[in-house]
């Protein structure tokens, strides 16, 4: 900004400039001085570097507003996480089913895992047999991301929610 610019040539853009194009340095100054606002470097990758007279204050306020629409639009992915055991009842397993059909109904992704506990390690085939029968239940509402893979004592299924039809 105004004198903290140090190159010797800059390209002069913007709403204040009559006629845009190269100008010295302390030219740019002298033209954003005379119009009582700051010369502000934009792009200084460019060659030559891009600078525009405006008030500096408000190009600040204007970037900070930009950062802040994009934040808002980026999308917030929550992961919801269902838990079961090797040896889960039909009662326990439609429960939650019909928690998972809930939660990829309304966006969110669904972590479901089998946690065996001391020697229930042994039923390793049973927790893969129930994870495969729950994400076959849920193919209408989402896909599988990842398929059941033991890590330690859980054995951890990704589902995703399909996309709305539109």
């Amino acid at each position: 900004m105004n004198n903290e610019i140090r190159i010797p040539q800059v390209r002069l853009v913007g709403d204040n400039v009559e006629n845009p194009g190269v100008y010295s340095t302390s030219e740019a100054i002298k033209m954003a001085d005379a119009q009582e606002l700051d010369l502000v470097e934009i792009s200084p990758k460019a060659d030559p570097p891009v600078c525009r007279i405006t008030d500096y204050q408000k190009f600040l306020y204007q970037q900070k507003r930009k950062q802040k629409e994009l934040k808002s639009k980026a999308v917030k992915v929550v992961v919801k996480e269902i838990r079961f055991g090797p040896n889960t009842d039909d009662h326990d397993y439609n429960f939650k089913l019909k928690h998972a059909e809930k939660f990829l109904s309304e966006g969110a992704k669904v972590k479901a895992y089998v946690f065996f506990k001391g020697r229930s390690i042994l039923f390793k085939e049973q927790g893969e047999i129930l994870l495969l029968r729950f994400a076959q239940d849920l193919e209408e509402f989402g896909k599988v991301e990842q398929l059941p893979k033991l890590e330690g004592k859980r054995m951890i299924i990704f589902l995703s929610p399909k996309k709305a039809k539109k």
